[in-house]
């Protein structure tokens, strides 16, 4: 068992969309409600800690993106209710939009980046949001980028700048998720080319997600970037180690959200989301991170601890509806994050 230490930063987090990706289709299991996710998250406890928040899914059927002052603040009473905070909320641009679209595409994209910080600015005039991001991706696959990759990393520096114009009149920060399914962000060195080209890190970060950016070490739809070299014998500690180190090196400064997460070096689709890293239980025998360890190399630097963000949050979509509703995993998952703060936090 996890043993507790004082620190009480960053605050530990549960995400609550993995009730809904990848679910929802005839052949996959059905979506679980945000009540349900919610209940799981406040059940689980280790050593008399317990989450202290959740972060948020701003699509139907979890939270409307569209919703009124007054959902607004039902979710909020809610959330304070069952003493949790709510952080990084994740805006649905997707949903129409793209950031390498015709103008009607480009324009969706924005318009859904301004409903997702309208709701995300008063949940923190109501108290019950104090930390988070705004999570953004590409909207485009990998293929549609690679017809004019350097046209399109333009067109995405572009969206992405007028993303953190409207991002500031929120006083809010978005964190582009780096995933191997998302277009011009799809590898590590894409990813730093985006942050350098928009060059607005008050405003526009990275969201690092452990199982994520291991697949961007393994370079699977970008093998002109990949760190480890092909048939990597995974024992080899000292290769990978500084594999992981470089790859953090250049994307830490940058990293203002990160998702604590599991993988097994192999990619995974379900419903219709496309293949991208594959997470894994927090005690998977087949997971490739130590994961305190590792997280280590995204939360401190040669100077110690960075404390850019005061909370992380654990990322695994795509499990069985049997595992997701057994209250062991949840533990499972808060001890492995209590691991984490106990080794990296601060009071």
């Amino acid at each position: 068992m996890a043993k507790r230490k004082p620190n009480t930063f960053p605050k530990l987090h549960n995400a609550t969309w993995p009730g809904v990706v990848g679910k929802g289709g005839s052949d996959v299991d059905p979506i679980i409600d945000l009540d349900t996710m919610l209940r799981l998250t406040t059940d689980a406890e280790v050593d008399g800690v317990k989450f202290d928040g959740f972060d948020l899914f701003l699509n139907n059927p979890h939270f409307d993106i569209d919703s009124s002052d007054s959902n607004i603040k039902k979710l909020a009473e809610k959330a304070q209710s069952l003493h949790l905070e709510i952080g990084t909320v994740v805006a649905p641009v997707w949903d129409g939009g793209s950031a390498i679209g015709n103008e009607t595409e480009r324009k969706k994209f924005l318009t859904q980046v301004k409903k997702a910080c309208r709701i995300a600015s008063e949940l923190r005039k109501i108290g019950v949001r104090p930390n988070g991001c705004i999570r953004i991706d590409t909207s485009a696959s990998v293929t549609e980028w690679a017809k004019d990759p350097e046209g399109n990393q333009k067109l995405i520096a572009k969206t992405f700048t007028e993303a953190c114009e409207i991002a500031a009149q929120f006083d809010e920060v978005l964190a582009c998720e780096g995933e191997i399914c998302w277009g011009g962000i799809h590898s590590w060195k894409r990813m730093l080319q985006i942050l350098e080209m928009v060059d607005r890190p008050q405003t526009l970060g990275f969201q690092a997600d452990m199982s994520h950016t291991l697949l961007y070490m393994l370079g699977y739809n970008a093998p002109e970037d990949r760190l480890l070299p092909e048939n990597f014998d995974w024992n080899d500690k000292a290769v990978f180690d500084a594999a992981y180190r470089k790859m953090t090196n250049a994307l830490r400064h940058w990293t203002v959200d990160l998702h604590i997460a599991q993988n097994d070096g192999t990619v995974f689709g379900s419903g219709d989301h496309d293949k991208t890293g594959r997470h894994c239980l927090a005690k998977d025998p087949n997971g490739k991170l130590d994961i305190t360890y590792y997280a280590g190399f995204w939360l401190k630097d040669e100077d110690g601890l960075t404390k850019r963000f005061n909370h992380i949050c654990w990322d695994g979509c795509m499990f069985p509806n049997t595992v997701m509703m057994n209250p062991q995993t949840w533990n499972d998952i808060l001890g492995a994050m209590l691991n984490v703060r106990n080794e990296y936090g601060w009071k």
